[in-house]
């Protein structure tokens, strides 16, 4: 087939990066046996990480390729409007037709005005899903605005929906934006609900590392938020297979990706908003033209890379102003650690990791202080984390003498990536001195 290559983006919402059995070592249920498959065929992007811990400001990252601040979303009372260019326009306007289905989260209101719905040709979205559907009622709006009930399952809903896209377009070159809600929790009911059947198979048979320290609410959760997961998987399978069937397969770009994990309340009081590796790491998965065979990346990638992964991958054009990388450029200077903004209601944090260390500041910034702090942004140190000796992040070794040098360390590379990429030149208040009674670990051992 002697045409440009179909893509596609299938996009879960708060799904932690361990949920794939490629992380894990055959003691946990077998929840993604497609991803699996293709993160073994394809090109897996073994440590990958979210530039956003949250669903509005990460959202609006992936669709434009720029950082939340750079955006201005870093909450969500915002809309994305026609002003910031995204994925769905960069695609239209190189002759795709495209199309979004589920959950948008960048507009202020239901059904979303046809002037935020930023490049995409074809519509069948709600802008906050879980305000209109539960598990088995599924409402969303068409080009019209007009209330569209899809039937099943809420993932199984939003899948069929974009099989029948791609039925419908498989003569021309495509690209669709499939947005899922799962494995998000269900604001109404603070649950996580999956398929009838799939919590009772789930509950007992897993426990990550760190939740199995910090509790949370994962005794009540995690066996709904598995099934949830696992289902998702299976509407991943039925995607693959329309696509065999249709011949499109082997012209077709998937990328797998969320936009951030969720730590189930282990590190404050709700599920996302941490600079820990349960909210900021994300599976992430491509396939396709570019991408089969494309093995394991263990260089650190963000999820601000993939706008320009894509655009490159279907031979367009990447815009200055996208400040991600493409995965296909070859990696030469790729930066060795990744930058994480995290504001939102009330927190203004930010955080930069390396292969071996995390370091993370924060300030109680209140919403109504954001042009303030923006102007003079000063920050606490509040985390650093040994990776290498403590992947799940159960020991805060910020202000103790042994690493001050690695503190120090991380402190630069962090004032460097906000000046960089906000044009602000930061101040962070070090963390009081505490004695450890450990060899001081000096910068030079620090790895990388």
């Amino acid at each position: 087939m002697n045409r440009r290559p179909n893509v596609i983006v299938f996009f879960t919402d708060q799904q932690r990066w361990d949920t794939m059995g490629v992380y894990r070592n055959g003691n946990s249920p077998d929840l993604t046996p497609n991803l699996d498959r293709m993160a073994m065929e394809g090109t897996h992007c073994y440590s990958a990480f979210t530039c956003q811990p949250v669903c509005v400001p990460a959202r609006a990252a992936l669709q434009t390729g720029k950082y939340p601040t750079n955006t201005g979303f870093r909450t969500g009372k915002m809309a994305l409007g026609e002003e910031h260019k995204t994925l769905g326009y960069y695609f239209k306007q190189s002759g795709y037709t495209t199309g979004y289905i589920g959950k948008w989260h960048l507009a202020m209101e239901n059904p979303v005005p046809p002037e935020f719905r930023c490049g995409y040709d074809y519509w069948l979205g709600s802008n906050v899903l879980e305000h209109t559907s539960n598990e088995y009622s599924t409402y969303v709006y068409d080009n019209e605005g007009k209330e569209i009930f899809l039937p099943g399952y809420r993932a199984d809903a939003i899948a069929d929906a974009g099989i029948r896209y791609v039925t419908a377009n498989r003569d021309r070159p495509f690209f669709l934006f499939m947005s899922f809600i799962e494995p998000h929790f269900q604001n109404s009911v603070d649950d996580f609900p999956p398929p009838v059947g799939y919590r009772e198979k789930y509950e007992g048979r897993w426990l990550p590392a760190d939740l199995q320290s910090l509790g949370g609410s994962s005794a009540r959760h995690l066996g709904g938020y598995c099934g949830m997961a696992k289902r998702l998987d299976e509407a991943l399978g039925r995607l693959n297979d329309a696509l065999i069937s249709m011949d499109l397969l082997d012209n077709t770009i998937i990328l797998f990706t969320t936009d951030h994990g969720c730590h189930f309340k282990t590190r404050n009081g709700e599920y996302k908003r941490s600079c820990h590796e349960s909210s900021i790491r994300i599976p992430m998965v491509l396939t396709g033209p570019g991408f089969n065979g494309g093995g394991r990346i263990r260089d650190l990638v963000s999820l601000i890379d993939m706008p320009p992964t894509l655009l490159d991958a279907a031979g367009l054009p990447i815009p200055p102003v996208m400040e991600g990388r493409s995965i296909l450029d070859g990696r030469k200077d790729w930066p060795d650690d990744v930058f994480v903004q995290i504001t939102e209601s009330n927190h203004y944090g930010r955080a930069v990791r390396t292969k071996r260390w995390k370091y993370s500041v924060d300030t109680a910034a209140a919403e109504t202080d954001y042009e303030s702090y923006d102007r003079n942004p000063v920050y606490t140190e509040k985390f650093l984390y040994d990776l290498e000796y403590d992947p799940h992040e159960l020991r805060n070794l910020i202000g103790l003498q042994s690493h001050a040098g690695v503190a120090a360390l991380m402190r630069e590379r962090l004032l460097r990536r906000i000046e960089k990429i906000e044009n602000k030149k930061a101040v962070i208040i070090k963390a009081p001195e505490i004695p450890s009674g450990q060899r001081r670990v000096m910068p030079e051992e620090t790895l990388q």
